[in-house]
């Protein structure tokens, strides 16, 4: 008979379970909801709990681990008002398809359906935006439910599981054993769909290959491209996925996300059949659901996915393969190639346009962003990981840099503000050895920034580039198009960013012209701690391609 488990505490047990989970780094912000799990850290140094300034700032760190390491990033933070703050990283890896866990702290149990102090019902409130949200009611469950939480996050789509976890629950003793090491299911395609899609190919006369998804490996990057150079296939990413295929490959078309290039949306426009590999095909990658237009597409559509559920949700495939990307990819790259004269050189038309695209052109301004990302991409190693958060800033980031390894990009596909910072801070702490830059808008900034503070504290050297034009530059663009001239709650009045920077521990400095930029890049760099860089940027350019005055002055003669 094998040997009785010892008795531990709740926090114990969910601590162990963690780390046989090789799940080592929790992001939060202290609670007394939790103590007992506080305590056991105490015992084990390798399991490192990033102390934040916010739980949505913990929230997106633990967003932007998951999507780094593909198991779960762990976020734990303390019941109602520190869950609410969390949510908006949840709806984060809920959008990007991001295995993460929520570990929140609830009232004891005996106080459940009484509004206690800060109760809240977490199922209710986590449903529409997790996998599964639960509650557990004895330590003795911990490991089953932590165990599934694992599986759930990873398995399938990826995406955020929420626990609460009674206070008084993590303080109770149970013996019980450890869950075994979650190996997620993971689905291959069927061999007579791989042959069926090589005879549709076969006879298409203009395909295109898009790339996307939340369940991507560095596997599925090579053999995807390997699949498509040896079928001259042109590949696109879908929104804010640029480092599924390297952005030196020949047959890489370019992201199909906002402010796309114009050649490659006339490309999937023009299509007669679009193989989605992984991607959703949301409204971002579609044009607003334009291209193509649900739910049957002119062209042919052959999509594969992990999920059953999101075969023909929104979009009914002519072929549908339920496989997970990188199984998909290993399958893909196994068949024999279609040589068809129909598209032949297609894929390198497809790749000299995106390298046409990258050319830097002229905004108003001393400060030339476009040179300035261009400067980046050939001055950065390929393992450079560079995040963004949301704002017409990152457009510049999206169309002037070259992602080159896999997962060298965390931007938020949900559109949320202030993920920058987070992600970064989680991207050094997980490579330290890696060069990680943050791009923030001076309003994207300002929702997170306070986490510059756990970067000096856990000694995460991010170098975070503040773009500062005054205003919610998205939103004003939108409105200089619909309500021309009439400005309304869209302009800022800005802290001196340098002087903050430097009060939270900080390198910082500012620049306002291109031959000041590189020279400030290479002192952050070189540091050795957290730095800013304000980038002083002309309120008119306002995105890539078009200045205010441009869209007030279109808008007006419309």
């Amino acid at each position: 008979m094998a040997d009785q488990p010892a008795p531990r505490t709740g926090g114990r047990i969910v601590v162990d379970t963690l780390r046989a989970q090789g799940l080592d780094r929790l992001f939060g912000v202290p609670g007394e909801s939790f103590l007992p799990i506080l305590d056991a850290l105490y015992d084990y140094p390798d399991m490192v709990f990033t102390v934040c300034r916010q739980e949505g700032g913990a929230a997106m760190m633990a967003e932007a681990d998951g999507k780094l390491t593909g198991r779960p990033g762990v976020a734990l933070v303390t019941r109602g008002p520190g869950a609410s703050n969390a949510s908006s990283g949840v709806h984060v890896a809920q959008q990007d398809s991001t295995p993460m866990i929520l570990l929140v702290g609830q009232v004891a149990r005996e106080q459940r359906d009484r509004e206690a102090f800060q109760e809240l019902d977490y199922r209710r409130i986590f449903a529409p935006m997790a996998k599964w949200a639960a509650e557990v009611d004895s330590a003795a469950r911990l490991p089953e439910y932590l165990a599934r939480a694992v599986r759930t996050a990873m398995q399938g789509r990826p995406g955020p599981v929420v626990l609460a976890l009674p206070e008084d629950v993590l303080a109770e003793t149970a013996c019980v054993r450890d869950a075994p090491w979650v190996h997620p299911a993971t689905a291959f395609p069927d061999p007579a769909a791989m042959l069926d899609l090589r005879d549709r190919l076969g006879a298409a006369r203009c395909p295109l290959l898009i790339v996307g998804g939340g369940d991507w490996t560095e596997s599925a990057q090579i053999d995807i491209g390997a699949f498509a150079h040896a079928n001259d296939l042109p590949v696109a990413c879908a929104f804010r996925r640029q480092d599924y295929v390297s952005n030196s490959h020949p047959g890489y078309a370019g992201d199909l996300g906002l402010g796309a290039n114009p050649a490659l949306v006339a490309r999937a426009k023009k299509a007669d059949l679009l193989l989605v590999v992984g991607a959703r095909l949301d409204a971002v990658t579609t044009g607003d659901y334009t291209r193509p237009t649900p739910p049957a597409p002119r062209q042919e559509l052959i999509h594969v996915h992990p999920d059953p559920a999101e075969l023909g949700r929104v979009y009914q495939p002519s072929l549908a393969i339920q496989a997970s990307s990188a199984g998909f990819a290993s399958a893909a790259r196994s068949l024999e190639p279609v040589f068809s004269p129909a598209w032949r050189g297609a894929a390198q038309t497809a790749h000299a346009a995106y390298t046409a695209w990258q050319d830097p052109q002229p905004i108003p301004g001393e400060m030339q962003m476009a040179d300035a990302v261009a400067w980046l991409r050939e001055r950065l190693p390929a393992d450079a990981i560079v995040c963004n958060g949301a704002g017409n800033y990152a457009g510049f980031v999206h169309r002037y840099y070259r992602f080159r390894r896999f997962r060298s990009q965390l931007a938020p596909t949900s559109g949320s503000m202030g993920y920058a910072v987070p992600a970064a801070v989680a991207a050094k702490l997980r490579h330290p050895d890696r060069p990680v830059l943050a791009f923030a808008g001076d309003g994207c900034f300002q929702m997170t920034g306070q986490e510059l503070g756990t970067a000096v504290q856990a000694g995460a050297a991010i170098v975070v580039i503040v773009v500062n034009n005054g205003m919610y530059g998205t939103i004003r663009m939108h409105q200089e198009r619909s309500y021309p001239g009439r400005v309304s709650g869209t302009d800022l009045v800005n802290p001196d960013f340098v002087a903050l920077a430097r009060a939270y521990g900080a390198h910082a400095e500012a620049v306002s012209r291109n031959d000041t930029f590189a020279a400030a890049v290479e002192r952050a760099l070189a540091c050795g701690r957290p730095a800013l860089i304000e980038v002083q940027m002309d309120p008119e350019a306002i995105t890539p391609g078009t200045t205010l005055s441009a869209i007030r002055e279109s808008a007006q003669g419309a």
